[in-house]
């Protein structure tokens, strides 16, 4: 992967930001106390910078898409908080997509012709960011996706669709696989949802297990619907290992427990991505077979005995727990390996935008070459999950990936991979395409 060295426009933008609030003794919270006029008195514009957020409100993404919610609202507060984006305030306009590809589309063509929003941002579900894209592109609206499928670095979307605050599935299970196959067992079965999520997981550990020397017995495709699962896994050979599940929907607890009671004390190792299990407590009853497994966390839901202080920023904003729930409900379990992608697109879409000069729909096309021009990603309160790179070419950030064993009813960290741990080479250059 080639990297490129970061423009002095970005440069200066940022710092000049940083720099006037420091001289000035403003963090976001004395700015906040700032009346609105001052806030936002050297804006060329009073008129907000409008956010399409595509967001799954009902459908199977419907757990996903509450806490996604919550965390673009906590992380435009902040940006607001700090005096918005180029002197202008941050607003969000949100739109159900039903999790469904077609309704997705229509809502990206809602934010361009109906609300006129800068961006459209937020989408998970890779059957929806697949459906929308498109459509994206033929509108030139930036569409800011926090998927981790593989689409946008495989070059099947277009230069108008980034992934730039979550790391996707390729780089994950590359990472993951030297560690299954050194700790747990080289013969591996495969659970996993039956769509593209799902087959980039197949695909792509296939290959990174294959390459540390083991194999995969057996591919068990479920569809994201299903609610039952029990006859799925007799499926599973004999001689199997290692277990490796990711699962999504409204019916994970269900899967994990009818895991659990299927092969009972006599399992074999288990290797699940926490998708399996978000927005699930679990220490929940009929989990207790899940202890001394191991789990891929994007951001590690309880807070470490080493917690840094982003992380602790991180949930106080947004208003989640050291154990991953919500203050407010302990019964409420986040999402939390994922939804801090879209805290961190945010600011990188404030950052590109303060690097564009952005001032309207007209400075689309610069926004993008800001965005493309970005390489280091330290870690710091609007990235709390940890130091990145943004690939611009395959317009795709990679990061670290953690493993974490289930502890006393608790996941506690085991191993953090390094950034070069997640990398591959590239498969597109977008900056080649027409803006």
């Amino acid at each position: 992967m080639t990297s490129k060295t970061k423009t002095s426009n970005t440069t200066t933008n940022t710092t000049t930001r940083r720099g006037a609030l420091k001289t000035l003794g403003l963090g976001a919270g004395a700015a906040a106390t700032l009346p609105l006029w001052a806030r936002y008195s050297s804006a060329q514009s009073a008129e907000p910078i409008k956010i399409g957020f595509q967001v799954h409100r009902t459908g199977i993404g419907a757990a996903y898409g509450r806490w996604y919610d919550r965390t673009s609202t906590a992380a435009a507060k902040v940006i607001n908080d700090m005096g918005g984006i180029n002197g202008r305030p941050v607003q969000i306009i949100a739109e159900d997509d039903g999790t469904d590809p077609k309704r997705g589309a229509e809502v990206v063509e809602k934010f361009a012709t109906q609300h006129n929003c800068d961006i459209a941002f937020g989408t998970l579900f890779s059957h929806v960011v697949i459906g929308s894209a498109p459509r994206a592109g033929e509108l030139k609206i930036p569409y800011f996706v926090v998927s981790e499928g593989h689409h946008v670095a495989s070059g099947m979307l277009n230069r108008y669709t980034l992934q730039p605050g979550i790391t996707d599935v390729k780089s994950q299970v590359q990472a993951m696989a030297p560690f299954v196959s050194s700790n747990l067992g080289k013969k591996v079965t495969m659970i996993f949802p039956d769509f593209a999520f799902g087959h980039d997981h197949r695909d792509y550990f296939t290959a990174a297990i294959e390459a540390q020397g083991g194999e995969v017995l057996a591919h068990i495709a479920i569809p994201p619907t299903e609610t039952s699962f029990t006859k799925y896994f007799p499926k599973i050979p004999r001689q199997t290992e290692v277990i490796y599940h990711v699962m999504v929907g409204p019916a994970v607890l269900t899967f994990v427990k009818e895991l659990g009671e299927f092969f009972g004390p006599n399992r074999p190792e288990m290797f699940g991505f926490i998708d399996s299990l978000e927005a699930v407590d679990i220490a929940s009853p009929g989990l207790e077979f899940l202890e001394g497994s191991y789990f891929w966390e994007g951001m590690p839901r309880y807070a470490q005995a080493d917690q840094t202080p982003y992380d602790k920023f991180y949930r106080e904003h947004v208003g989640v727990d050291e154990n991953g729930a919500s203050v407010s409900d302990p019964k409420d379990i986040s999402t939390f390996a994922h939804m801090f992608g879209c805290w961190e697109t945010l600011f990188t879409v404030k950052q590109g935008m303060e690097a564009a000069g952005y001032q309207g729909v007209a400075d689309r096309a610069k926004l993008i070459e800001a965005v493309e021009a970005m390489t280091d990603i330290p870690i710091s309160n609007e990235h709390p999950q940890g130091t990145k790179l943004f690939n611009g070419k395959t317009h795709q950030v990679f990061g670290p990936q953690y493993i974490s064993k289930v502890n006393e009813g608790k996941l506690i960290l085991q191993h953090t991979t390094s950034i070069e741990d997640t990398l591959y080479p590239d498969e597109v250059d977008y900056t080649t395409q027409p803006l």
